[in-house]
């Protein structure tokens, strides 16, 4: 006799060999094109992101990256997508869709469209509004330990409690991802305590990005010491959790638009090159990189990068 644990566990096994035939996944290509279902997937990111990297896709997509990169050579033989080292950072290359690859991604992003629209054209409204409250459903029990991409995002100023889960999430992430000892934990707790204990309310700030009562990430801007018109942008942190949000882009875009009112004329910041995702967020937002240097810290070899932006020179739209 079958318990019960056993019969849910059928039952989900039963509905994803029906919906993986009902859309095709089965098939060796996607959709009746070149492409495989992962192939698909990179060259949607590719089709609808500003110049990620690899490492970017790596980590949003949540590929090997030894596979990934595979692929991308296998694109480029293709001539889908073209390579150009970034401007701040000559080891990272930027990728783009080429022509073709446009060309590619637009195809299979009309096929898709118009699966997804002759699969559902049969049924009537009534089924279609069960169907969709199935899926998101399904979305949400199934995301537990996550953010749902729809979900409303609120930048707010830091409250009782903050500062020391900002503390915990920095150290215990660190640690979990790039092997970072309690060294970088002594670091933040340090500049937190010096941000809680002495700060300017006009001139310095620190946010929380949150959604329903939940921390997603954080981030903190003091005045230079060395300059008191430069604005420091410090520990930029997104929960594993909501990555791939635009919490990132958030809370960085926040950081400017106050350092901006604040009346300071530049505002610039340290990171480690193995940051990937957080580099990525930096060079949209028009940081530019002015010093790389190496340095053996938090039980780890590093190479430390110092990025600037102007504040009130960028040329008009």
């Amino acid at each position: 006799m079958k318990s019960a644990a056993g019969a849910e566990i059928a039952a989900i096994r039963r509905f994803n060999r029906f919906y993986t035939r009902r859309i095709e996944l089965l098939d060796e290509t996607l959709l009746d094109s070149p492409f495989t279902l992962a192939q698909a997937r990179v060259l949607f990111e590719l089709g609808t992101r500003r110049a990620p990297s690899a490492g970017y896709l790596a980590e949003l997509l949540g590929l090997d990256p030894g596979y990934l990169s595979r692929m991308l050579q296998d694109f480029a033989r293709r001539r889908l997508i073209t390579r150009v080292r970034a401007a701040q950072d000559a080891r990272r290359a930027e990728l783009s869709l080429s022509a073709r690859g446009r060309k590619a991604f637009e195809m299979l992003d009309r096929k898709s469209k118009r699966s997804v629209g002759e699969m559902i054209a049969p049924l009537s409204r009534q089924q279609r509004g069960r169907l969709l409250a199935a899926m998101q459903t399904v979305e949400r029990e199934l995301s537990a330990g996550t953010v749902a991409p729809q979900t409303d995002i609120a930048i707010r100023p830091h409250r009782i409690g903050d500062v020391g889960w900002a503390i915990e999430r920095h150290g215990t992430l660190y640690a979990q991802e790039f092997g970072w000892n309690g060294e970088f934990e002594a670091l933040v707790a340090t500049l937190f305590a010096r941000f809680a204990t002495a700060h300017d309310g006009e001139r310095e700030g620190f946010w929380i990005a949150e959604a329903g009562g939940e921390r997603l990430g954080c981030v903190f801007v003091v005045r230079s010491e060395k300059d008191p018109n430069i604005a420091q942008l410090r520990c930029l942190l997104v929960d594993p959790r909501a990555r791939g949000l635009g919490v990132g882009k958030l809370l960085v875009e926040h950081c400017l638009t106050f350092a901006k009112s604040a009346g300071y004329a530049k505002m610039i910041l340290w990171t480690n090159d193995i940051l990937e995702a957080a580099r990525h967020i930096y060079v949209e937002a028009g940081f530019k990189l002015i010093e790389e240097s190496r340095h053996h810290s938090f039980g780890r070899d590093l190479v430390g990068q110092f990025w600037t932006k102007d504040l009130f020179s960028e040329e008009p739209q």
